[in-house]
């Protein structure tokens, strides 16, 4: 059969919304503050945000049209506004089960980072993510989103079909790196550092 004919017709053309991220009338999955319980590094910060409710904190929607060599998926983001603490909003993050798989991102709206760290040496960058901008997720690279502004953050991610998510590696040891509001601007710190206060990068 022909891969065109292989397609379903609702998963050829999707509309999508930058106010809710939602892709058509798929099902979104949310994350709330209860989820992320360890990502971030300030843990009384957390845990005295968390005594005051359980806020929405991002939602992610899915396109998964075929799957096999060469093709695509992708998925729509949004992560509110706010900080834990001097942290700002973030999602789990995680690697491609696929390893060697790559990734693109496309910022929509809003202002906000890519934490993107490297498996084998842990050297890590920050690379802004904001509307009209693409950033470009290397294999063996475990990344993360922040979102560093006043407005939700949409974004749309494309990965190819074998691509996978492991969320366990970055349960298990999390990111070298956190991004924390300074008087500057959102600053890349080591995670040690900044739960000893002495930031040094």
């Amino acid at each position: 059969m022909s891969p065109l004919l292989q397609i379903k017709p609702e998963d050829l053309f999707v509309d999508y919304s930058l106010d809710s991220a939602a892709l058509g009338a798929r099902p979104m999955v949310k994350r709330h503050l209860a989820d992320l319980r360890g990502s971030f590094s300030d843990g009384s910060a957390y845990e005295a945000a968390l005594a005051q409710g359980n806020p929405l904190i991002y939602e992610v929607t899915a396109v998964e049209p075929a799957n096999g060599d060469g093709q695509l998926h992708y998925g729509l983001g949004i992560i509110q506004p706010g900080r834990i603490g001097d942290e700002y909003h973030l999602t789990k993050g995680h690697y491609h089960s696929h390893r060697a798989a790559a990734e693109i991102y496309i910022g929509l709206r809003g202002e906000g980072a890519m934490v993107l760290e490297d498996e084998t040496t842990g050297e890590t960058r920050l690379v802004p993510l904001v509307a009209n901008s693409v950033v470009y997720v290397p294999g063996h690279t475990a990344h993360r989103t922040v979102n560093t502004g006043a407005e939700p953050l949409v974004y749309l991610g494309v990965y190819p079909s074998n691509a996978g998510h492991d969320y366990g590696a970055i349960a298990e040891k999390n990111f070298r790196n956190v991004v924390i509001a300074t008087a500057s601007g959102p600053a890349l710190v080591e995670r040690s550092a900044h739960l000893a206060g002495r930031p040094t990068r």
